[in-house]
């Protein structure tokens, strides 16, 4: 029997493609507005923890005024498990790094989630095609070339951060294929209460403080991150998730990076140069080869 299709049939194509627009353009811009936050005075820990601890409150408030059932005992441990991974280790991580690393670097680092997506959902039994091993190679290698300029650079500890976030996300993600979850909002709702309560807690404990008053464009970072990179772009993952296979959901850290280092060179400073313009357009053509995958899908024996 063939591996089963990379979309749902009962779909809509164009829900998918207006679910990944959402994911691939929000999701790029984060990376700016991390760094925008961090330097008007947020801690990092501190900062994430607000931010889905509040955006998961108005979420998960929102659906049960609309009715929807709250988790169950056994969802609430399975939601609590991917919060931690997804959010906790996944976006945490980046926010410690991006102290001494450039957002366009965190988001080519994170580019690997496809590449541990794959792998895992090998391990799960649900192996990639050849087209979708084809795209996964091809952007890996433009991830790594544009890594290799000289523009972008990092300290130790920030490359250690950003080695394990994409694996820990990727990991939560194939991990919740299967699993009891409420519905898809509901689940995002409840993973950013759990992802961000860990990680209140966890900067608490290693001794995160306010030590002045934030700034307004800190501020303002931490409530766009909040609406459009929590509830919105967020939302729109967990339900990819629940409709298309994993790789074609993590295709998103493909295009985040081209994304991500505009807005650095454009709105920070960070540098920028033709190099890095032919290794993005490396990272799309990956893109467009998992998405190529989709339509050669071969029907189940």
């Amino acid at each position: 029997m063939s591996a089963p299709p990379l979309v749902s049939r009962d779909v809509s194509p164009l829900a998918v493609v207006f679910a990944l627009a959402l994911v691939y353009v929000i999701w790029g811009s984060t990376y700016l507005g991390i760094k925008f936050a961090l330097e008007g005075g947020y801690p990092p820990l501190l900062m994430a923890g607000i931010r889905f601890a509040i955006a998961g409150s108005v979420l998960y408030a929102f659906l049960r005024w609309r009715g929807v059932p709250a988790p169950t005992r056994t969802q609430w441990r399975n939601v609590a498990f991917m919060g931690v991974l997804l959010l906790g280790l996944g976006n945490g991580l980046v926010c410690i790094a991006e102290q001494t690393v450039s957002s366009g670097l965190a988001a080519v680092a994170v580019a690997s989630a496809p590449l541990w997506i794959g792998l895992f959902s090998a391990m799960h039994g649900q192996r990639p095609r050849q087209l979708e091993w084809l795209g996964l190679g091809i952007g890996f290698v433009g991830v790594l070339w544009l890594n290799a300029g000289s523009s972008l650079t990092a300290e130790p500890t920030g490359l250690i951060a950003l080695l394990i976030a994409p694996v820990a996300w990727a990991y939560g993600s194939v991990w919740s294929r299967g699993r009891d979850l409420p519905a898809p909002f509901m689940t995002a709702a409840a993973q950013m209460l759990c992802g961000g309560a860990a990680m209140l807690v966890a900067g608490a404990l290693l001794g995160e403080r306010f030590t002045t008053m934030p700034t307004l464009q800190g501020t303002l970072s931490v409530a766009y991150l909040l609406s459009f990179g929590s509830i919105i772009a967020f939302s729109a993952y967990i339900w990819l998730l629940h409709h298309v296979r994993a790789t074609l959901a993590g295709s998103y850290a493909y295009v985040n990076p081209v994304i991500a280092v505009v807005l650095g060179a454009w709105l920070a400073a960070e540098r920028f140069s033709a190099h890095d313009i032919g290794a993005m357009l490396v990272i799309l053509a990956g893109v467009v080869a998992i998405t190529l995958a989709r339509t050669r899908a071969a029907k189940p024996a």
